[in-house]
């Protein structure tokens, strides 16, 4: 019984209680587990690894490990043991990409294993919902087995797998934001009608005025220092172009026709879109590998060496490679926010459910709560008997991409060479990351517009 509960406490369900019955590790209270619940844990694995690749990533690790007697190559030793363990694998770059690959495939195996899970009924969903011990311990073995796997060209076929899913996951943050948009706005207006509508409504059109000038005021700073007056032509494209589309987004989602076809849209949404729209113009310009186009923020604060010359910048050593810079750390800060708003979504946006697969069971997504036993306490119950609130292997797919969006966010984007002597910033970056937030801007103009163009389906 008290492995039962370790395991439950592990997936935040410590109510669970398995009756008289003998419990066993591997089917530990099944039902009891909600799609929140869960969601939640398979996020908190995501987060753990992500951690570990921090903790690996920072700056001086390796010396540190080389200081523990007999555990690195090359380090202190100690009389008749021999140090076996490369350091230079297990801490920076390739590091952070065996761990997130660990991580992806993880994820990917259990999207792949979930498909078409329509109910708790089905025997996969017992795997999704319980056995956690286990799965934690497959998370381990792959990450262990991970780091045997020989350098060769594993990191540069990995590097554009990352590019690719990292693509795939900036827009599916930027739907999660459509979505987080609606519901502020949605339940703001709903409070604005309850009662002091003065108040909510100025609320609201402060927030949407502030997004709007953090936008703007990114779009002026991006002029002054990503520019230059006869060079940074693509700089300058990529600015004018995102500017311009948030502008017609934003008039777009006011008019008469828009609002009569969906009175929820509004200008709140636009402004946050907006702003992650700049966000994503500034994180792909500062991947342009011409420092004559992209001064590092250090360098904007704290001017103390000469204008560098036009061209590629020159390499650099991975140990001298500036991993943590403010663009990083912000798309960090927008990856946890959207993991955790991802974990406890029950949104009733139809037109984003369909793109984020939600619609699985319909008029399922509010928990029922549990009548007293007759012994007074309360139980947890299975809420997905009859359909399952979200899609279960697109949800693991969204946390096969996260995690090679973290991988490429920790390592800045930078492209190794097979003999790992350099990272280097690539255009191709650049042109990903700007190209994904046109597409995102595209779907979200397309919400808006589908009711008008496509009158026939119900998009309600």
């Amino acid at each position: 019984m008290g492995a039962c509960l370790a395991v439950s406490s592990l997936a935040s369900c410590a109510s669970c209680l398995c009756g008289s019955a003998p419990c066993l590790l591997s089917a530990c209270c099944p039902s009891t587990y909600n799609s929140t619940m869960s969601r939640l844990a398979f996020s908190f694995l995501l987060l753990l690894g992500t951690m570990v690749s921090v903790i690996m990533i920072l700056p001086g690790m390796e010396e540190h490990l080389k200081k523990i007697p007999g555990f690195c190559v090359g380090g202190s030793s100690i009389p008749g043991l021999e140090n076996k363990v490369n350091c230079d694998i297990i801490v920076g770059y390739k590091s952070v990409y065996r761990m997130c690959f660990a991580m992806a495939c993880f994820f990917f195996l259990f999207s792949i294993i979930m498909i078409r899970v329509r109910s708790s009924k089905d025997p996969r969903a017992a795997i999704q919902n319980g056995f956690w011990f286990f799965k934690f311990l497959v998370l381990v073995g792959i990450t262990v087995g991970a780091f045997f796997i020989p350098d060769g060209i594993f990191t540069t076929v990995w590097y554009y797998f990352g590019v690719v899913g990292s693509f795939i996951f900036i827009i599916i943050q930027l739907i999660l934001l459509v979505d987080f948009a609606h519901s502020w706005n949605q339940a703001w207006l709903e409070r604005a009608e309850e009662g002091n509508s003065k108040c909510w409504f100025a609320a609201l059109l402060s927030v949407t005025v502030i997004n709007f000038a953090l936008a703007f005021t990114a779009v002026v700073l991006f002029y002054v220092f990503y520019t230059q007056p006869d060079d940074c032509t693509e700089h300058k494209v990529f600015i004018s172009l995102n500017f311009l589309f948030c502008i017609v987004v934003s008039v777009v989602a006011i008019l008469p026709k828009v609002q009569e076809a969906q009175p929820s849209s509004g200008l709140l949404q636009a402004s946050i879109i907006s702003l992650y729209a700049m966000y994503i113009t500034w994180s792909a310009m500062s991947n342009n590998p011409n420092r004559q186009c992209n001064p590092s923020l250090l360098s904007l604060v704290q001017p103390s060496s000469p204008t560098p010359a036009p061209g590629p910048a020159p390499t650099r050593a991975p140990g001298n490679i500036q991993w943590w810079d403010a663009q990083g750390i912000v798309g960090l800060i927008i990856f946890l926010f959207c993991t955790l708003y991802a974990s406890i979504r029950s949104s009733n946006n139809s037109q984003v459910n369909k793109l984020m697969r939600t619609e699985e069971g319909q008029g399922l997504t509010a928990i029922e709560e549990a009548p007293a036993g007759e012994d007074g306490v309360r139980r947890a119950v299975d809420n997905e008997e009859d359909g399952v609130t979200y899609s279960y292997s697109f949800f693991h797919f969204s946390l096969f991409l996260a995690s090679l969006y973290i991988m490429m966010t920790l390592t800045n984007w930078y492209k190794p060479n097979t003999d790992y002597t350099v990272m280097q910033s690539t255009m191709p970056a650049v042109w990903v990351k700007i190209s994904s937030s046109w597409l995102g801007l595209a779907i979200y103009l397309w919400t808006l517009v589908a009711p008008l163009v496509l009158p026939d389906r119900d998009f309600n």
